[in-house]
């Protein structure tokens, strides 16, 4: 442990018989922008009130900056937590807003508006102070949130789905803003999100969660790439997913006996033959394929339900059996991919994932 970083060690939450955390070890680094993504009910707003001090864990213990918290209250925590809400000061100006905090703390009237006004420089609100929060758009209100509680100097800010309010555009501008404003501050961020796209966008680290219990801590291409669970798999992105037996393992590479033909992947998790199993593979890493393709060892005949276009890529729904697989392809301009019938499509064995059968996502 150095610097602000925050170590949970066997934390657990349980309300009556009722367990919303599970003993959890996770450690974020001082710097580090860090998500804890998972479905609502799932105990990452728990995780979250517990490092900020509103909840008291029923066991374990978490330390910011190798200093335990037990017995710290929110108000005396080197953390600041922005509420899904925001909860500006409606009557307050934007300046007084942000310096809110530091009038609490009995700062000078000269100082608080000049570090006032210096934040709102940082979250590009130069001049913007002495409005209300009324009179400026949701991104504008999301910064000056950030930038209030910035200004108590937090070595670690919580933000609690901050931008599920907003619409699309504005949610994925304020993913680039805040991701920026890390950045240039350094403070550590810990953002709670049922958001796989602004989780994988913004983030150095990704914990998922899922009925209390963290089920996988990686980057986002280890997340994404590297499933740990069938539920990480299914929760993050997109999957195909066939059912099967192992037929065979060898080389890091099993063959799963499917209702289709036999279908090779990464093997994970110890898989031994006569096992139940599941094969994953992304969308965009299935391809039509139009002639014998010596990488696509994994082919599958199917009939071609439905095309649709999204923009820069193609959407196509393929039937075989009771088995429905999707492909996203490029769009080659002018409706070049558009097919119809009965076409093969295949993958890489690289490309797939092989894992016994577990819980799948629901959402």
């Amino acid at each position: 442990m150095d610097g602000n970083d925050v170590a949970l060690t066997g934390v657990s939450m349980r309300f009556g018989d009722f367990t919303a955390v599970h003993p959890t070890d996770l450690t974020i680094g001082a710097g580090e922008f860090f998500s804890i993504l998972g479905p609502s009910g799932c105990g990452k707003t728990t995780i979250l009130r517990m490092i900020s001090g509103f909840l008291d864990p029923s066991s374990g213990d978490i330390a910011i900056g190798g200093r335990s918290m037990a017995g710290i209250g929110p108000n005396r925590r080197p953390t600041a937590l922005i509420f899904q809400n925001l909860a500006l000061f409606p009557l307050m100006t934007v300046w007084e807003n942000v310096a809110f905090g530091l009038e609490a703390r009995g700062v000078a009237l000269a100082d608080r508006k000049r570090r006032a006004d210096e934040l709102l420089a940082l979250v590009a609100l130069d001049g913007q102070g002495g409005k209300k929060p009324t009179e400026l758009s949701g991104g504008q209100r999301q910064r000056v949130a950030v930038a209030r509680a910035l200004a108590v100097e937090p070595a670690v800010l919580l933000l609690d789905e901050p931008l599920s309010a907003l619409d699309l555009k504005l949610r994925q501008h304020m993913r680039a803003e805040l991701k920026d404003i890390q950045r240039r501050t350094g403070v550590t961020f810990i953002y709670i999100t049922h958001d796989q796209g602004e989780a994988l966008t913004m983030s150095d680290r990704i914990a998922v969660m899922n009925a209390g219990r963290v089920e996988q801590v990686g980057t986002g291409d280890e997340i994404y790439d590297t499933p740990a669970s069938p539920f990480v798999a299914t929760f993050v992105g997109e999957q195909n997913m066939f059912q099967g037996r192992v037929a065979s393992v060898s080389g890091g590479t099993a063959v799963v006996d499917t209702a289709l033909g036999p279908l090779h992947g990464v093997a994970r998790g110890g898989l031994a033959a006569g096992d139940q199993a599941l094969v994953f593979v992304r969308p965009e890493r299935v391809g039509l394929v139009e002639a014998d393709d010596g990488e696509a060892v994994n082919r599958v005949d199917a009939e071609v339900e439905r095309r649709d276009l999204e923009g820069s890529f193609v959407n196509l729904f393929l039937r075989a059996g009771d088995q429905r697989i999707s492909l996203h392809l490029t769009n080659a301009g002018a409706g070049r991919d558009v097919v119809s019938g009965r076409r093969r499509v295949g993958f890489r064995p690289a490309d797939a994932v092989v894992m016994g059968v577990g819980e799948v996502a629901r959402e």
